[in-house]
């Protein structure tokens, strides 16, 4: 079978924040994700996780090392290529659902499109077919706040993918769910990686790390392959 290319090549990547007492928030690692896979980062709060998610997603610049997204060198861009990047190629999925609460599914989706590659003709139609395909036909016109946690989020889904990404980044997607909700929002993250996407979860829920094909632990910033003992 030929390998698949990489979406996610950290090079000895990691990022120390300065000033008087320099705090080392993510060690210098290597980590490899091929296209097509299904990742979950696992770690207890404060260990790292937020600053593995902000430097794979180019929200944060490392400080050490390399990141190849894409087989793109990001360390060196520019910020707004950075931005314009993440846009294009990254899909983002909150645990607070990060939705406006009174403009509607179709119109959150689609201005989630606003930094991407979309063209704006395309926006609405694209918006329309990605909440059909997390299940949410039925539910365009609504108002976010009119919506459940379990459709919130699942709107959220459809905003970080509408656009095609080469990457969608979740973190603690379940966080605020009900248990029944939750099966749904997984059920969909497999039903996306079923069909090709490159998935990362963050979490803290050992029930969730186990949907991935492969576990990533963080602890005191420091990044291993598996569950740590």
């Amino acid at each position: 079978m030929t390998p698949r290319p990489p979406v996610i090549e950290f090079r000895s990547v990691g990022l120390t924040y300065g000033g008087p007492s320099p705090v080392m928030a993510l060690s210098e690692c290597d980590l490899t994700i091929s296209q097509g896979e299904f990742i979950t980062v696992v770690g207890p709060s404060g260990s790292g996780k937020s600053t593995f998610l902000n430097v794979a997603g180019l929200l944060d610049r490392p400080t050490h090392g390399t990141y190849y997204l894409d087989g793109m060198n990001t360390t060196t861009l520019k910020e707004a290529d950075r931005t314009a990047l993440r846009g294009q190629r990254i899909g983002f999925v909150f645990q607070s659902f990060h939705l406006m609460p009174h403009r509607t599914a179709e119109e959150n989706v689609a201005l989630g499109m606003m930094y991407s590659a979309v063209p704006r003709t395309h926006r609405a139609q694209r918006a329309r077919d990605a909440l059909t395909r997390v299940g949410l036909g039925h539910r365009m016109g609504a108002p976010s706040s009119h919506l459940s946690g379990g459709e919130r989020q699942r709107v959220a889904v459809a905003r970080a993918v509408a656009s095609v990404p080469s990457l969608l980044l979740c973190d603690e997607p379940t966080g605020n769910l009900d248990s029944t909700s939750a099966n749904a929002v997984l059920t969909l993250l497999d039903e996306l990686h079923a069909d090709g996407m490159t998935i990362v979860v963050i979490t803290h829920d050992q029930a969730v790390a186990e949907r991935g094909q492969r576990t990533v632990s963080i602890h005191d910033g420091a990044l291993r392959e598996g569950v740590a003992a």
